[in-house]
Order: C-alpha cells, then structure tokens, then sequence
C-alpha cells in the first residue's frame, strides 16, 4: 500500500468496516440475482471498494455525490441503509428508489447522493447541473440577496458545496466528457470529476478504446487538470481526492482524478468475461484492497485478528438483515406506476399516453393498460 497517513484508529476501522460491508452485499447481490431474486441487470464493484470509500470519506455531508450504473457500493458509503439499497435490487416498495429503479439507478437524495444512471456518460452533465446551481446558490449568499439560510453553507453565508462525479474509463470517450468538462472549466463549476479506471469499457481494454490512456490528462486540453491515485488504496485514494476537493472548494475550478483499481467480476452478471484471462484476475486479486487494509492496521496495532473477524461478521449479519428487509417488503402498488416519471400539476398540463386529453387521469391509464393486458408491475 501508499505511504499516505494512517486516520486515527476509530476511523481507520471505520473505513475498513466500509469496505467489507460493501464487499460482502456484493457478494450476496449476486447470489440473489442468481436465485432470480433481483432482475434486470447487476453490476457489482467487487474490487473497487477503495476507491468508493476513499473518495466517499474526503466528502463533506453537504457534498454531492453522482455516480454510474456500478452505485451500491456508493450509496452504502454514503450511508443509505443495506436493507434500502437490498430492496431497491429486489423491486420493493422499501427500497431507495421505492422499488422503481432497481440496479441502476440508486438514488439518496436525503444524504446528497443524485443517484445511479445508466447510460455511459450521461450522469457527467447532471453533477455539471448540481455544480451550476450551487455556484449560484453561492453566489446569491455572498452577495447578501437572500436572508434566508441556505442548508449546506458555512456560519458566516458562504456556500462550499461541492460535487463528485464519479465515471468509468470508458465514459471518457463519450461526447458528453468533452463537452461537460470544457463547460465546467469555463463556468469554473465547483465539481470533481473522478475517472474509476478498471481498465476495461465494458469487455474492452483501455489500450483498445482509448488513444490516451494516461486518463488524467484527458481534461488538459479542455482546461481541467488531472491528478491519478492508486484505486486500489483507500489511504491514496483519500489523500489525493481531498487534496481535489480542497482545490476546487478554494479555486472554484474542476479537477479530474484518475483512480486505478480493478473490478474481479465481470461487467455484469451477464459478462462472460472471454476478453481476459485468469492469471490476470488472479495478478490483480493479490492487491485485494480489503486484506491489504486489514493487514496495515494489525500490523499498526490498530486491530487484532479476532476485530478483523468482528468485523467480517459485522458485515455479514448486516447483509442478512438487508435480504430480510428486502424479501418483506412489498412490491409497489400498480398506481404507483407513473409516479416521479413526469411533472403534471396547475403549472405543467399534459396528459399520460393511453389517457384522454382531459385532466389527466392516472386510474384512467392504468385501466387501459390493464385492458391491454398489462397489470402495472
């Protein structure tokens, strides 16, 4: 591991707490979707859970968080509750999203996390549209025009909010990357772009789908500049990604990190992962963030063996509860259906497709699907 400075030993245990929470839900995630528990697709960060909570912990509460369709390890580390996030993969009317966004789109609004998205690249200029409005909202209290207290701001009016946009390496080779960074360095909006390369774009490696592989250096041209940090490490993960926070809550400029970590499952579940060998997995698995934390802070004399195990069954007694939770919650209600999908209120008029042009009627819609067959779940 890095050289970075160990926290002090209730943190430490913390982070390490973190990453074995969010490697043993993910490890029963895909036994549950193997058991067609969960539907849809499934993307698990086994292998990555460094660079979750090194970056999660350099946040601020009032931070943001945007992530990818790879988000439950994110939305633990933001402190959504298991059972939450295991309900959300199950359908259920208890999960984060209320059972209606599944896999990807994990959402936490109460702890700043704007959610899981699944299109490549599409989240980039959502966490540009957060960083805008937290400017302005910066700029209206700096310049005494609101007295009213803004959540999230400082004591004395100034408002700090900044926001994480984490992507995966092949993002960067999407439109909306050039565009949303050359936006954010010209607007000098207050967000940190995090690059996650695991070194494949699905089951393409990087040196296959990208001219630049020093990915850092992306945003160079577009006026962001980059820093990298050992994905792999949660001490240099948190070191580097808090100097980039600082940088751009002091400069109001975006930065672009690079973590290089590994995934050692496949894409998906679905991935039969035919464009890599097991010898490299296996190369890969020798840096197991995990053990490798665990082991640094037994031999700092933070923790002993038997707090490892403590901890280890910690984690699984909490990813016991989660399934719990999640098999007794209920599906949601068919009415359900179109809710927080469109705006219709006296301000906005419109109608759901299927319904007449009269006020619109969501029973109205869900008669008809039903007449055509569909129950609305």
């Amino acid at each position: 591991m890095a050289t970075s400075a160990l926290p002090d030993q209730e943190t430490a245990r913390e982070w390490l707490a973190a990453m074995t929470l969010i490697r043993r839900f993910e490890e029963r995630a895909g036994e549950m979707y193997a058991r067609a528990k969960i539907g849809g697709f499934l993307h698990l960060s086994i292998g990555e859970e460094a660079t979750i909570v090194g970056s999660t912990r350099a946040l601020r509460e009032s931070d943001y968080l945007v992530s990818t369709y790879r988000s439950h390890g994110d939305a633990l580390a933001r402190g959504t509750p298991p059972g939450k996030v295991m309900a959300e993969l199950f359908g259920r009317a208890d999960g984060c999203s209320k059972g209606h966004g599944g896999s990807m789109h994990m959402f936490d609004a109460q702890r700043r996390f704007m959610g899981g998205y699944g299109i490549v690249g599409g989240n980039l200029p959502i966490a540009a549209g957060i960083a805008l409005a937290c400017d302005q909202r910066r700029a209206v209290s700096l310049a005494g025009k609101m007295n009213v207290s803004i959540e999230g701001t400082n004591a004395d009016g100034n408002d700090e909010e900044v926001t994480l946009c984490t992507f995966g390496d092949g993002a960067t080779n999407q439109g909306t990357f050039g565009e949303t960074l050359n936006l954010a360095a010209l607007w000098r909006l207050p967000v940190v772009f995090m690059v996650i390369n695991n070194q494949f774009g699905m089951g393409t490696s990087l040196a296959r789908h990208s001219a630049v592989t020093d990915l850092q250096r992306k945003g160079e041209s577009l006026g962001v500049p980059g820093m990298a940090c050992d994905g792999m490490d949660v001490l240099d993960t948190h070191r580097v990604v808090s100097q980039a926070l600082a940088h751009v809550r002091e400069e109001r400029r975006p930065v672009l990190v690079e973590a290089v970590t590994y995934r050692f499952r496949g894409h998906s579940m679905a991935d039969p992962e035919e464009y890599r060998t097991k010898e490299e997995v296996a190369q890969w698995r020798e840096r197991d963030p995990i053990p490798a934390f665990g082991a640094l802070l037994q031999e700092q004399g933070m923790i002993d063996a038997a707090e490892r195990e403590r901890i280890d069954e910690e984690a699984v007694r909490a990813v016991d509860e989660a399934v719990a939770f999640a098999e007794e919650s209920p599906f949601p209600d068919k009415k359900s259906l179109y809710e927080d999908v469109y705006v219709l209120d006296h301000q906005i008029h419109g109608h759901y497709h299927g319904t007449p042009r009269a006020p619109a009627s969501l029973d109205g819609a869900l008669d008809t699907q039903a007449r055509a067959g569909g129950d609305g779940q």
